[in-house]
């Protein structure tokens, strides 16, 4: 009797609280957006000097960063300096955009630094500096069958205990062209000087032609790689920390940073 006299009590409050209009709109007022430069180049041992340079928008802008044809880009390397040419186009082997080049080769060895400088009719400079990386190299890719007859990836190489160093690992499936089947991150915090194997799940089938990258990278790229995977899994995620891009630059957005890699391919058979 005593429980049915309580829900006697609390049906006329629940009915009240159903009746009431609980929404309420808010208006927030944001700050106005401040457009930075944003800058993203590699470079890459033989290869031409490329980058590209956009405008940061705001997050209800559209998605599209303006080109900023006015921008001027300097690399700097043992006291020559290069100027890129502003000249957008698409590297259709690699599916790239680059907005700014220039047909001098990267000549970097180990241990040699890049600067790079970036400014604009607004004013606006970006700098940053990179320094050359060995290429550490792939000493075994191997797949092995489970029951089902589906293989997992195996992929060593051996880290040098002499240094801190970090990794960025990518397998593609049949072509480059198409975005990594597998992609992360990791450091030798845990391995220093050993021999490290990276394995997969049972993801693959016989006839599966699968190419390995093993990039060794700078920890101010590393932390950018980081950052980026962090913003996007907070994106539009109202549980998650609001994540700030860790840009390898000073005074704007972006990554300038060398790339030094080894790349196998191996046909599952």
């Amino acid at each position: 009797m005593k429980l049915k006299s309580s829900l006697y009590f609390l049906l006329p409050l629940l009915l009240l609280l159903t009746a009431c209009d609980l929404e309420k709109a808010i208006d927030v007022e944001l700050p106005p957006h401040e457009a930075q430069l944003v800058v993203e180049c590699y470079l890459e041992p033989g290869k031409p000097m490329r980058a590209t340079v956009l405008e940061s928008v705001s997050y209800f802008d559209e998605p599209q960063p303006p080109l900023v044809p006015d921008a001027e880009v300097f690399i700097t390397y043992n006291g020559k300096t290069t100027r890129l040419n502003y000249a957008p186009f698409i590297d259709k082997e690699i599916n790239k955009f680059y907005t700014h080049r220039s047909d001098e080769l990267v000549e970097g060895k180990p241990g040699e630094m890049y600067s790079l400088e970036v400014k604009d009719g607004k004013g606006r400079r970006v700098t940053g500096f990179t320094t050359m990386l060995p290429r550490v190299p792939i000493d075994t890719l191997e797949y092995r069958f489970n029951e089902k007859e589906e293989a997992l990836l195996l992929t060593s190489y051996q880290d040098d205990p002499n240094s801190r160093n970090f990794y960025r690992y990518m397998t593609h499936i049949d072509s480059l062209h198409e975005g990594s089947d597998r992609e992360f991150t990791v450091s030798d915090e845990l391995t220093n000087g050993t021999r490290v194997t990276l394995g997969s799940a049972y993801d693959y089938d016989k006839g599966d032609s699968l190419t390995v990258t093993l990039y060794h990278i700078e920890e101010q790229y590393y932390n950018f790689l980081r950052s980026t995977s962090d913003a996007k899994n907070a994106n539009g995620n109202p549980f998650a920390q609001p994540s700030k891009i860790a840009s390898t630059v000073q005074g704007g957005i972006g990554v300038f940073t060398n790339l030094a890699y080894d790349r196998q391919t191996v046909i599952i058979k």
